[in-house]
């Protein structure tokens, strides 16, 4: 059985309104960001089984992976950059955590879209 995306293509474009990923490059985003979400709910969905989920739990996780596949796409150049921090002239930029973006098991994400995944109860460091 091969790993299925919390969001479908379909979901994307129709339901969460997404129109920044080319179409055909869709499910392989979906997919990345959907094991994002694992590392970040220390496998928790994979688990439980996304269907066992309250749909509370459910809706969030799937709009979180759509905007994070969005944020992804959008920001892949920096996301892959392997720099940390560069200056030049006196104008220095920093990639990993600052005040709007989260960072976590080399995982980039807006702080306020990792907040909203929290809301699922799956992001606590604490064994349940």
């Amino acid at each position: 059985m091969s790993y299925e995306p919390y969001a479908t293509p379909e979901y994307y474009t129709d339901t969460y309104g997404g129109t920044l990923i080319l179409e055909n490059d869709i499910g392989r985003a979906l997919q990345i960001a959907s094991r994002h979400i694992d590392s970040l709910t220390y496998n928790r969905i994979v688990g439980r089984g996304f269907s066992n989920l309250t749909r509370f739990q459910q809706d969030i996780i799937q709009d979180v992976v759509c905007q994070q596949a969005d944020f992804e796409t959008e920001n892949a150049d920096d996301i892959n950059s392997i720099l940390s921090s560069y200056s030049i002239n006196g104008v220095s930029a920093q990639f990993g955590s600052s005040w709007n973006v989260f960072t976590d098991k080399g995982v980039a994400m807006k702080r306020d879209l990792y907040a909203l995944l929290c809301q699922t109860g799956l992001c606590c460091r604490l064994a349940r």
